[in-house]
């Protein structure tokens, strides 16, 4: 039988600071705005967390039935290492989906209808990331969609439910935590070049080839800078404290660019998790104590 701890690595846990990022930052453009709503940025937060599990249930679930797990380096995947049956872990990713639909409605009830588009959006873009006849992971475009669900939309979507209006510095903080999360993922399939292009995934990654990802990676980490001072322009110049998430972000760009490979790109990804939830919790606190 698959264990407890099983299914909690199953659902990687230390991607979740992705998750958390956007709705602290959003909700801090909200709070500056003097109209932040505390339950809607639980219900949100609720959103984000099941979404991430959901997505990571549905990647371990597909690239395992696919055989691109067979030989991966790095985290255990349930189906692929043969810990849960490819239907249970199917099951779970749609039970994740399923809490982030059921809180995702109750935001829509009190927001605005069109919202239950913009969550089938993200479970579809969720689920074909991978799974499907051809997903766009495999195409090179997941970066793309990381940077667009869970930057833009997770920060821009937070901060609309609470306030209902369109507000600059939530795009811009979308696209600093946005930045972070891309580089994650950079970072995943940077290290996974070799499997990926064994097994066919033909991965942003494969296709720069590692030099010009190692130097994606570390542009990704200077447009998150960038943000932190468009935020500070465009609300308090007391969001640059969010810069300090550089003294985090340091040591894995320096890993990074110094060619760091294979297990040694493990620690590098929990570092850039780590990075990206400083960058939002010292950005989103000014705006909140100043809102």
């Amino acid at each position: 039988m698959t264990s407890s701890a099983d299914w909690i690595a199953g659902a990687r846990p230390r991607t979740l600071p992705a998750a958390v990022a956007p709705v602290l930052a959003g909700t801090g453009v909200a709070a500056y705005v003097d109209q932040s709503v505390w339950w809607k940025a639980l219900l949100a937060m609720v959103v984000s967390l099941a979404l991430q599990v959901g997505v990571n249930y549905a990647n371990d679930y597909s690239d395992g039935i696919r055989g691109t797990d067979a030989d991966r380096v790095g985290p255990m995947r349930l189906v692929g290492s043969g810990a849960a049956t490819p239907r249970a872990v199917k099951a779970a990713a749609f039970a994740a989906f399923g809490v982030a639909g059921l809180a995702g409605l109750a935001l829509a009830a009190t927001t605005a209808w069109w919202l239950l588009a913009v969550g089938v959006v993200c479970v579809v873009a969720a689920w074909f990331y991978t799974g499907g006849e051809k997903p766009y992971g495999y195409l090179g475009l997941g970066e793309v969609m990381v940077f667009v669900f869970f930057g833009l939309v997770a920060v821009i979507g937070t901060t609309y439910v609470q306030t209902r209006t369109w507000e600059w510095p939530a795009l811009y903080a979308g696209v600093g935590v946005g930045a972070l999360a891309c580089a994650i993922l950079v970072a995943n399939n940077l290290r996974d070049i070799p499997t990926d292009t064994v097994a066919g995934k033909r991965t942003l990654a494969v296709r720069l080839g590692e030099e010009r990802t190692r130097y994606l990676y570390a542009f990704l980490v200077l447009v998150a800078a960038a943000a932190v001072v468009a935020v500070a322009v465009a609300t308090t110049w007391w969001a640059l404290l969010g810069l300090g998430f550089l003294a985090r972000a340091a040591a894995p760009a320096r890993s990074v660019l110094a060619g760091a490979a294979g297990p040694a790109l493990i620690p590098v990804l929990a570092a850039t998790g780590a990075a990206e939830l400083i960058w939002s919790v010292l950005v989103a606190a000014p705006l909140l104590v100043l809102g």
